[in-house]
């Protein structure tokens, strides 16, 4: 029966995709020198959010999520951040293979909220594995699953997701509206003879923070 482990080395990201993508470097071993044919591997990852400290203003961007930094103890609940899989090749021992996981900067995801209210340090991971392992032994081959209990954590720094989000989305974020709010923001930039959708927005917030006349 095949004995594996795994670790997660190192992250970075990917340059050359057509979104965020990082990329994590993951080691995989087995210990008692089977020869692994192929092994079909899935990786859970989660946020482990209460595995750091946070500054005030990063609890202040957290609140929607967390609420008050005096509620931590109960609301400081991992967060799921993705799923990804990969196949791995051929190996005896140990091997080092790249998981890709796609990002999205969509602020209504949760991880995504979590990394952009951070400001330095890093951000606790967890990665849980499951799959499938077909191993090439003396008599022939077998197949096993591999064990729910395998996982990783893995400290990803906060300069590299902010680098990568830079590189794909220079200055900016996104945030994802209704069509009818939508339409009604393109009514209100359209009338106001306003060139981009952020002079639109500007000029809503500018009018909410005028003082409210009195009436007489």
């Amino acid at each position: 029966m095949v004995d594996l482990s795994f670790a997660c080395i190192d992250v970075s990201s990917d340059p050359y995709a057509a979104g965020p993508t990082l990329v994590f470097r993951l080691r995989v071993s087995e210990s008692t020198g089977e020869r692994i044919h192929a092994l079909g591997l899935r990786v859970q990852m989660r946020i482990e959010p209460q595995k750091r400290r946070y500054t005030p203003a990063e609890s202040a961007k957290l609140n929607d999520l967390f609420g008050d930094p005096t509620r931590y103890a109960d609301t400081l609940k991992p967060v799921q951040f993705a799923m990804a899989s990969i196949m791995v090749p051929s190996f005896t021992g140990d091997i080092e293979v790249d998981l890709h996981v796609p990002c999205t900067y969509d602020m209504e995801v949760a991880s995504t909220g979590y990394f952009h209210a951070l400001e330095e340090g890093s951000i606790p991971l967890l990665m849980l594995f499951s799959g499938t392992a077909i191993a090439k032994g003396t008599t022939g081959f077998s197949v096993s699953q591999v064990p729910w209990n395998l996982e990783a954590t893995y400290l990803l720094p906060v300069s590299e997701w902010r680098a990568m989000m830079e590189r794909f989305f220079p200055s900016g974020s996104w945030v994802r509206l209704g069509r009818e709010t939508l339409a009604a923001l393109g009514a209100f930039k359209n009338t106001r003879a306003l060139a981009t959708w952020e002079q639109a927005v500007d000029a809503l917030l500018a009018e909410a923070s005028r003082p409210t006349e009195l009436l007489p």
